[in-house]
This record gives C-alpha cells, structure tokens and sequence, in this order.
C-alpha cells in the first residue's frame, strides 16, 4: 500500500511510519523539513520504505498532492502540541491554524485527485467532548463548549469534507497516549523518580488514557476495516481517575504517589491550559472500536505500565 503520513515524525506519527515501513509499504511522509515539492527517502528504511517529501500546507494542494493522487490511504495527524507553551491569544491562534490549514490543504489535494485515497484517517482528541467529571462519553456524545471541544469540532468538520464515493473519513479522538519515549508520560517521570510523585489537583478528574501499541494498530486497522467511518475514540477500555493513574505509575516505578500538586500551583504555572488538559477531564470509552471488534493489548492501566516499563 502506499501511505501518506502529514505529521509522521512526531511522537505517534514516527513510530506509525515505522511500522508501515518495516512491512514493505510504500510510505510518504509529509514534512516541512524537506523542501517544498522534494522527496528524500530515509537510508535505512527499505525499498520503498519512507519517504520524506516537503510541503508547506497553505489550505490548498501542492505539487506534494501527487503523492495523495493514488495513495490507499491518507493519515492527518499535524497539529501543534497542545501542552507546549501558555494559551496567549496568539499560542491559541496557531494551535487553530497548524490544525485547521494543513486539514484543508490535504483535503483539497485528496478531492482533486483522479484516483483518490481510500480512506482519510484525520486526528482530533478526546477534549472534543470537554470537561465531563464522571460522565461516560462516547462517539455518539455531543462535543463540548470549551476550547479544546471547539477545535476539535472544527478540526473534524474540516476533515469531513474529503468524505465522497471513493473516500471514507475517520476522526480518530485521540486519549492520552502513554509511552516512556515521549509525550505526557515522560513529563510526568521527573517527581516520581524524586519520590515526590502523586496526584494533580483533586485527582479525582478522569484520564482517558491508550498506550501507543495500541493507537498505532488501532489505526492500522481503522485503514484495513471498511465498516469504521467517522469519529472513532483512540483510548482504552477502562480510563482512571488522576489518582488511579499516579498510583498504577507509582507501583511500575516503585515509587511512592501520595505528593499532591495543588490545583492552584499548576494554575498559576500553567494558567488557562491547567484546567482542560490536567484538573479537569473526560471519561472516554472506545465504543465503536469495541463493537466493530477492536482487540485492546492494554485494556488497564497496569498492564499498560507494565508493558511501558518492564520492558
């Protein structure tokens, strides 16, 4: 198959890439580190392998669009990270932008191809359902008011429209994905190793969490499964409130998990973005995956850090 990738050398998109690489597909990974409308394959990657090829989404398709042209599937994930840097009101324009644009480009390439994709996987996140307290969401859950919800709404709006006869559309709404490499998890390994760990905030707001095993071959068969179209929860069966999680950390680590941090310290630290991406939460189940039969290899979370650190 070839695969085109936009935001494929990130932390889940890179191991993605890998994966399909390492399994003699055809891989396009869509990057601006690569001149505008120039492949370089990756040494080291196989024939095909990866692919690099340079573009610069600016909501409409580039000479990059023939590498979309043909493909068998397309997967969106670029995007700003959201916990990187205070909401200003121009952190949250970009945050909009490095969503929205490159959406819009791809599906601009993806209708005007002669021969388009069979499938355009796009990302979005479990804040579309916003803060939820103990209430269980799931894909049929209307989206939320807050920030975070609004993006993703357009986010997916955005991406619905590649939807036609030839092309089914998959938001996939992305939980807290866990890996020690990367992401939230290694951000959170600092205290615990100084055995200050434990909870943040009240510790009772809900984590809906997925280890990246699972989200890569969740995706993997969200390509391979024809009967999965629009929005899809990317987290495990069984999410945990912050505590659950500090304490399942903690017992991987060996380590204690009972130092709080106060919810008024990670305000005034962090501000606006404190509330949605750590003192409040949603309570997120992956409905669909599980009636369409998706196997979870980590449906708890101390399987999941078992997995993370015995490894």
């Amino acid at each position: 198959m070839r695969i085109v990738i936009a935001g494929g050398t990130g932390f889940l998109g890179a191991p993605l890439a890998e994966s399909y690489g390492e399994e003699g597909h055809d891989v396009r990974v869509l990057t601006r580190a690569v001149p505008d409308g120039e492949s370089r394959h990756e040494p080291g990657t196989g024939v095909p392998g990866v692919t690099r090829v340079g573009w610069r989404p600016d909501g409409n398709a580039g000479r990059w669009a023939a590498d979309v042209d043909g493909a068998d599937a397309v997967i969106n994930l670029a995007g700003e990270s959201i916990g990187d840097g205070r909401w200003t009101p121009q952190r949250k324009a970009a945050l909009v932008d490095s969503r929205i644009v490159p959406t819009r480009s791809l599906v601009a390439a993806i209708r005007s191809s002669a021969a388009p994709p069979g499938v355009f996987v796009s990302g979005s996140a479990v804040g579309y359902y916003g803060p939820s307290a103990d209430e269980l969401k799931t894909e049929s859950d209307p989206p939320g008011k807050d920030f975070l919800a609004t993006i993703c709404e357009d986010w997916e709006a955005e991406a619905r429209r590649a939807e036609g006869a030839a092309t089914r559309v998959v938001c996939i709404r992305t939980g807290v994905a866990l890996e020690r490499s990367g992401g939230a998890l290694r951000k959170m390994l600092l205290p615990f190793r100084m055995f200050a760990g434990g909870p943040m905030g009240s510790g009772r707001q809900y984590m809906s969490w997925i280890h990246r095993i699972d989200w890569i071959e969740m995706v993997r068969w969200i390509v391979e499964t024809p009967q999965v179209t629009g929005a899809v929860n990317a987290t495990a069966p069984e999410p945990v409130t912050n505590r659950e999680f500090a304490r399942a950390l903690g017992r991987a680590l060996h380590r204690p998990a009972f130092m709080p941090a106060p919810g008024f310290a990670l305000r005034l630290a962090l501000g606006e973005m404190a509330g949605p991406l750590i003192l409040e939460g949603q309570r997120v189940v992956p409905a669909k995956a599980l009636s369409l039969g998706f196997h979870f290899r980590y449906p708890e979370i101390d399987q999941a850090m078992r997995g993370i650190f015995e490894t």
